[in-house]
């Protein structure tokens, strides 16, 4: 059998996990590897900015130099190079090993290594080192850990804000299922300013895309969080094209909306692999433009949508903006 299909594959900091084929071998509905000729052709609004490799590679040093992962190399994203520009990056917390085998995400899958007690320390110097007064603080689903991860994450909440007075933390996390309360009493200890969970597609294509999750457990999770703190913004992400109608996708919307989801990002999904979900349609950016004044006319109080827009993509601005609208309604 071929690497390709097995997968194998180290991550940044050396870690052994499973990626495409081998990854996405076990999941209950089963993908059929796609061949050169049956895949969509990209439009022509689908390129990224350059890489700008010597800035990529700097952010990358400190990265490693605090043995740290970042989202941005470990799931591809397209963006890397225009936020690694910025100093912005998405840290990866827990390992790079996830317990889940999503069929639109190609980070490695396997046995995460034990919970390092120190990441929260050298994340909060990586950070001082670069400068940041926004991060975003991401990780791998740790089913395998009683509360999820979750208390991992309030303490790297309180050790960057202990150390950088001022700072503004975003975490993007997993469902916690099965583990909510847990999750809630931990989180609870440091809240962020941004609290975000992407619901990823809709309902339909959870058993296809997001195997091992629950819908309505993640719109709930995002709920609870509002209920605990109505000071922290929460925020959501859609793809668009694993295969959704667009009433599904406006319906999903709502649901967020309805669920008291301040921010919402919509982005074209990209295919890591032949192994993973094809791709079933390429939005316009006419489109993108159309579904980010339908969600700001539900009430969301920011909606960033474009083609190669992810969860992390300008957050400091997006947070800005949402901010000032909750401020403006208030008033």
């Amino acid at each position: 059998m071929s690497a390709a299909l097995h997968g194998d594959s180290v991550t940044a900091l050396g870690q052994h996990g499973k990626r495409s084929g081998e990854k996405l071998a076990r999941i209950p509905v089963k993908i059929v590897p796609v061949s050169d000729g049956e895949v969509l052709s990209k439009p022509s609004w689908l390129h990224a900015k350059p890489m700008m490799s010597e800035t990529v590679a700097g952010i990358a040093a400190v990265l490693r130099e605090h043995r740290l992962h970042s989202v941005c190399e470990e799931a591809m994203c397209p963006n890397i190079g225009e936020c690694f520009a910025q100093r912005t990056a998405t840290f990866m917390i827990m390992g790079g090993i996830c317990t889940r085998r999503c069929a639109f995400c190609d980070v490695a899958h396997g046995r995460p290594a034990p919970l390092d007690d120190e990441e929260p320390q050298r994340l909060a110097h990586a950070v001082a080192a670069l400068g940041l007064r926004y991060v975003v603080v991401t990780s791998v689903d740790r089913d395998d850990l009683r509360d999820g991860g979750a208390a991992h994450f309030a303490r790297c909440v309180a050790l960057l804000r202990e150390r950088m007075p001022g700072i503004r933390v975003e975490v993007l996390t997993p469902d916690f299922r099965g583990r909510v309360e847990r999750a809630l009493a931990a989180l609870s200890q440091a809240w962020p300013d941004v609290f975000n969970h992407n619901l990823e597609t809709v309902p339909s294509l959870y058993r296809a895309a997001r195997a091992g999750a629950d819908y309505r457990g993640s719109l709930q999770l995002l709920a609870r969080v509002k209920e605990a703190n109505a000071s922290v913004l929460t925020k959501s992400g859609l793809m668009v094209g694993l295969g959704e109608a667009d009433d599904e996708l406006l319906d999903t919307m709502r649901d967020l909306r309805a669920h008291r989801v301040d921010i919402l990002t919509l982005g074209q999904y990209l295919a890591p692999s032949r192994f993973h979900l094809p791709v079933g349609r390429y939005a316009t950016p006419e489109q993108f433009a159309a579904w980010r004044e339908a969600g700001l006319q539900m009430g969301f109080r920011e909606v960033v949508a474009g083609p190669l827009v992810r969860s992390s993509y300008h957050a400091d601005r997006v947070a800005d903006a949402a901010s000032h609208a909750l401020i403006g309604e208030q008033a």
